[in-house]
């Protein structure tokens, strides 16, 4: 089933012009490389004419750009990005239509990406200043924690973690630099005997190649000034230790960690700086999120870990036993899955924990993810709470008709043992409803009965569905009443509902 294209998404046009423009091409010369006319190709930036597969690929070799990422994936999220923006009430006296939006994305992008640096900045210090004044009310002479909040207000981990996340997204979460390293390091393993899939190989490929000794220790109790420890490195007794409570898929994953950071240290390293983040918080949390990439890459070998997924419908429970990773690791590793010469299914993953908290996102689905706040309630991954450790299997519709396959269950994070810190998430992974026939949960699904998907949203202020029984707030882009005499599916109720609903000027 063809996707249709969302009815507010920005166009490729503008984005070809960018290009041109950023490789110093003029129109007639573009035109030459691509074997049409000079105002064919006018017309083509402009949205007056279709762009062909044919020449979509011709644009993709010529650009050194992924076909996905040319087409309007990348500024749907941006879009759709602002959107939820500007749905914070702070925006509520400002009428900013749909239109607006969509010709700051096409128009001027970086624009667009500054707007989102200035909310998350506001999110950030918000979130510092509500600590802060907690804090207060609990410390009123100022004294404990209070100072250490002065000192890091502005500077929390939030907007390092939009940062990173924006990063993975840019890049299509796939780095093949690293991917590289993972087969070389892979390959020294093997040459002593070993295979990633051991704990005594990784731990002699660590004693051999870094001397480092590995030893299993039973955690700290987290009492005063000590944290509960998962895995420690002493770079100067060249010691690395790590939780015996933790399954032998975590603690391999631990190991291959810290092989991460020894081995391929420097090729991190060079990422980050290509990528921009120099230092601050922002270059640490990215070190952490290149360090997890190339250890589930060295775990979990591209090409081999790709035909197992394919061989398996994507029949994630059997991949961890072939495997021997866990239901997070198999997803997560799902989505790396992005070489342009061998690519998996187009996949979206998030994460969230049981207050509704995003800790997690990423999407080449083109489902777009609330980057603060919580996702649509309609969604599975929050009725997944409702029956823990099983997978739940969703077709679903936004308002603009696209339609996703999705699935998500709860994973328990934390030790093994009595009295061990244990946190409940649940994961989401989905594709693109034409995707859905690859994957064996799609299976007794109708997945070409729009008729049968569920209706979800994204979030409920940018949500276009009056009639929604779970909506928690109003939206920000349609009239609404509230009507004393009246009850409705939610306290806010369209003009004239239930016939019909209003925009307010127009389409926002």
């Amino acid at each position: 089933m063809a996707r249709k294209p969302a009815k507010d998404a920005p166009k490729i046009g503008p984005k070809i012009r960018r290009l041109r423009r950023e490789h110093s091409l003029s129109q007639a010369a573009l035109a030459e490389k691509l074997e049409v006319s000079a105002s064919y190709l006018n017309l083509i930036e402009h949205n007056r004419r279709k762009l062909t597969v044919p020449l979509l690929l011709k644009l993709s070799e010529l650009f050194a750009v992924p076909v996905d990422q040319l087409a309007e994936e990348e500024e749907s999220r941006l879009y759709s990005d602002v959107m939820e923006a500007l749905a914070d009430p702070i925006f509520e006296e400002f009428d900013v239509r749909n239109t607006d939006v969509r010709d700051l994305v096409e128009v001027s992008p970086e624009s667009a990406r500054a707007l989102l640096h200035v909310c998350d900045a506001y999110h950030t210090t918000l979130t510092d200043a509500r600590s802060l004044a907690a804090s207060a009310a609990d410390d009123p002479d100022g004294r404990g924690s209070l100072g250490g909040l002065i000192g890091g207000l502005g500077a929390s981990a939030q907007s390092a973690a939009d940062v990173v996340s924006d990063m993975v997204q840019a890049n299509s979460n796939y780095f093949g630099d690293l991917e590289d390293e993972a087969d070389r390091v892979r390959r020294e393993i093997g040459t002593v005997g070993g295979t990633v899939r051991s704990l005594d190989a990784l731990s002699e490929y660590l004693h051999q190649a870094h001397e480092v000794r590995v030893n299993f220790v039973e955690p700290r109790d987290g009492g005063k000034g000590d944290l509960p420890m998962i895995r420690r490195f002493h770079p100067q007794q060249r010691l690395l230790e790590v939780s015996q409570r933790l399954t032998g898929a975590s603690r391999s994953f631990q190991l291959a960690y810290q092989i991460a950071l020894l081995s391929a240290g420097s090729v991190i390293d060079m990422l980050l700086m290509e990528k921009g983040l120099k230092d601050g918080q922002a270059r640490a949390l990215g070190r952490v999120a290149l360090a997890n990439y190339f250890a589930a890459a060295l775990l979990l070998p591209y090409d081999e870990f790709l035909r197992s997924a394919r061989e398996s419908r994507y029949d994630i429970e059997l991949l961890q036993h072939r495997w021997r990773a866990g239901f997070e690791q198999i997803c997560h590793r799902l989505t790396t899955l992005n070489r342009p010469e061998n690519r998996g299914i187009p996949l979206h993953m998030l994460r969230v924990d049981l207050a509704g908290n995003i800790s997690k996102r990423f999407t080449l689905s083109g489902l777009p993810i609330p980057r603060h706040g919580g996702a649509c309630s309609r969604w599975n991954i929050y009725s997944a709470f409702l029956n823990p450790n099983q997978i739940q299997a969703q077709v679903s519709k936004l308002p603009d008709g696209t339609a996703y396959f999705c699935i998500a269950r709860t994973v328990v994070k934390g030790g093994i043992g009595f009295g061990a810190q244990r946190n409940v998430l649940s994961i989401g992974l989905g594709c693109d409803v034409r995707y859905a026939r690859e994957m064996v949960y799609a299976d007794g699904l109708e997945t070409g009965n729009p008729d049968r998907f569920a209706e979800i949203g994204v979030a409920c202020r940018i949500c276009e569905r009056m009639d929604c029984t779970q909506r928690a707030f109003p939206p920000v882009h349609l009239r609404y009443k509230i009507e004393e005499n009246i009850r409705g599916p939610s306290p806010y109720t369209a003009p004239g509902w239930p016939h019909h609903h209003e925009r307010p000027g127009g389409t926002r």
